[in-house]
């Protein structure tokens, strides 16, 4: 039997056993995305009174599943497996699976990883994110040396926190950024999350500092310089792409845009941003930011693209972006984006 028969099972023998794992789940997963959070504002997320909470709360406690501060409830190490085991089992049963299917083929890419909240209303989410891309990675990276070419952005750089040496067990993993650029805040720059992720991997990195809005024939001399060529052969060798997708109105703030580039970009009625190509809600490409690196284009020659965006305020930026990626990609979301995609585009 699958993980869902089981449950299905169980719910027709114990339908209260049932209804008990799931409410006690979503506590868990709720003290996970809020961590460190009181008793009075998990009580509201969850729109359960706090006497009724903390009936539950204090079972979970008793069974080591989290402890309380004086700052509010955490999970212990315990409390955290058992929320990834559990989202994993309850998945198919809750439906979950079934809306990962119904978004990938929306959006036209080969799958999307769903997983609890809103990424706009709770900060944990990302980390989520980050763990769930850990997991990906670990699913698909050979042994041996692998290339992996990471974008900047403030959603990688907190995904990047999350990785775990265990990636790299039996594994020589490099970072590489997929573009140049020092424009942004140095804690976002591309250069800066593939440091953390081979920090936080134990894996190694190379940087590459050069403003990606350099005219072409000043490229043209600064790629025959060592340092340039040999990280640039290193991006476009990976094997792995991970990269975020941007608000417009967000990322030409960010890049810095003279005022007839804005004016470009507003009058085109650009939502979304990837790899510095700026696109309307039809997937029409609005303008293009001069830089080195990869673009969107070369996407189809890498085996493996990941595409991390989530939280309500992203779902028409993903919907845009979509139409110009790559059939290959695998887009890990929200509950926030995704629901509000398919409630606006249902299936036919």
């Amino acid at each position: 039997m699958t993980n869902n028969e089981d449950l299905e099972l169980l719910d027709l023998v114990a339908p209260d056993f049932i209804k008990t794992l799931e409410k006690r789940f979503k506590i868990l997963q709720s003290i996970s995305l809020m961590e460190p959070v009181g008793r009075r504002v998990l009580a509201d997320d969850l729109k359960i009174t706090e006497r009724g909470l903390r009936t539950e709360t204090d079972l979970l406690k008793k069974q080591g599943l989290l402890v309380s501060s004086k700052s509010g409830m955490s999970l212990t190490r315990t409390g955290s497996d058992v929320v990834v085991r559990l989202t994993d089992v309850l998945a198919d049963y809750q439906g979950t699976a079934l809306l990962e299917k119904q978004l990938s083929k929306k959006l036209g890419i080969s799958r999307c990883i769903i997983l609890p909240g809103n990424a706009d209303k709770q900060y944990r989410v990302i980390d989520s994110f980050g763990r769930r891309l850990n997991q990906l990675l670990g699913s698909i990276l050979p042994s041996g040396q692998s290339m992996i070419s990471v974008t900047g952005g403030s959603t990688l750089a907190q995904v990047a926190r999350n990785l775990s040496p265990d990636l790299s067990k039996n594994r020589q993993l490099v970072f590489v950024p997929a573009r140049g650029g020092v424009g942004e805040s140095v804690t976002i720059q591309a250069n800066s999350v593939c440091a953390e992720m081979a920090l936080k991997t134990q894996g190694q990195y190379r940087a590459m500092y050069l403003p990606e809005d350099i005219s072409e024939k000043s490229f043209e001399s600064l790629q025959k310089e060592t340092s340039i060529k040999s990280v640039l052969e290193l991006i476009y060798r990976s094997s792995v792409v991970i990269h975020s997708i941007g608000t417009a109105s967000i990322m030409a703030d960010r890049r810095n845009l003279s005022e007839k580039e804005q004016s470009v970009v507003d009058s085109g009625k650009a939502v979304s941003e990837a790899f510095g190509d700026f696109f309307d809600q039809s997937g029409k490409l609005v303008y293009k930011v001069p830089r080195i690196g990869l673009h969107v284009q070369d996407l189809d020659k890498i085996e493996h693209v990941i595409a991390i965006a989530g939280g309500q305020s992203k779902a028409k930026a993903i919907q845009s972006y979509m139409k110009n990626a790559p059939h290959h990609t695998v887009l890990i979301t929200d509950e926030g984006a995704s629901k509000l995609i398919l409630r606006d585009n249902p299936l036919k």
